[in-house]
């Protein structure tokens, strides 16, 4: 699915996003991630092995929310989901994770704060349908 403009900026302006993924039980696992954009893929870094990891090589299904800047005509906050299957690629998170962090926390700042960090996991999220309340709503 091609992200409008306002979706892309909703997923680049440097707002907490939390991800959904499954356990193997069916329950959720949500973990809250930074989240940057790579041609029509949402993408997040992360470093070590970890649930949303595990829960994604077993499952691709994931959503995604991440709140965005301003409000709807009766004053809900906007709010952008992402629906959509995930795939890993190893390696690639520090540099990811060190892009972010110019977005998230600064400019100038050395992310991840660690000398050699290891490669980790680039996610990546294929959009299947998006929702929430914004311009990308119905």
């Amino acid at each position: 699915m091609t992200m409008t403009p306002e979706i892309r900026n909703a997923l680049s302006a440097g707002r907490l996003g939390h991800l959904s993924t499954l356990n193997p039980d069916g329950s959720p696992q949500v973990s809250a991630v930074w989240v940057g954009v790579e041609g029509e893929d949402v993408v997040i870094g992360h470093l070590m092995g970890g649930a949303k990891v595990r829960n994604i090589a077993r499952d691709p299904r994931v959503a995604l929310t991440v709140e965005v800047a301003g409000a709807n005509p009766i004053g809900m906050t906007n709010y952008l989901i992402v629906y959509g299957r995930a795939h890993l690629v190893e390696g690639g998170a520090p540099e990811l994770l060190q892009r972010l962090a110019e977005v998230y926390v600064g400019s100038g700042v050395t992310f991840p704060p660690m000398p050699n960090p290891p490669a980790g996991h680039v996610i990546h999220i294929t959009p299947e349908r998006f929702g929430g309340v914004g311009p990308w709503s119905d």
